[in-house]
């Protein structure tokens, strides 16, 4: 399987929210960094700060725009993240991410965002 292949299959892992599968597609040692909040360390810390994030969406679907490898195996994407939540409101929010692998499991994940305007749409 191609490290493109793993980051959509951790990507559609993402959108089921499917916890075990995710845990499982992380290193351990994970580093973790929705960028501009903290840097989260560890698998189970990871997976504990995406339930808080996206457990609340009742669908979740991340499109997308483009997708790259480089030559030291990082996939970049480019996408738009969906979240449905309940009453019908939706947020989208345009996203640049890179996932990093070693021995076919994320050992970094790093997800550029602009943080206020996913603050506007939750508030709107």
């Amino acid at each position: 399987m191609s490290k493109i292949d793993q980051a959509r299959a951790f990507i559609a892992a993402n959108e089921r929210k499917d916890w075990q599968a995710l845990r499982a597609a992380m290193a351990d040692g994970i580093v973790y960094h929705n960028i501009p909040m903290p840097r989260i360390t560890g698998a189970d810390e990871a997976v504990a700060m995406l339930k808080q994030f996206m457990g609340a969406a009742e669908k979740i679907e991340w499109e997308i725009i483009a997708i790259a490898e480089d030559a030291e195996g990082r996939v970049l994407n480019e996408r738009i993240d969906r979240f449905f939540l309940p009453g019908g409101k939706v947020i989208a929010l345009p996203v640049c991410g890179v996932f990093e692998f070693a021995h076919d499991k994320v050992t970094a994940w790093r997800d550029y965002f602009d943080l206020a305007d996913f603050q506007r749409q939750m508030a709107g």
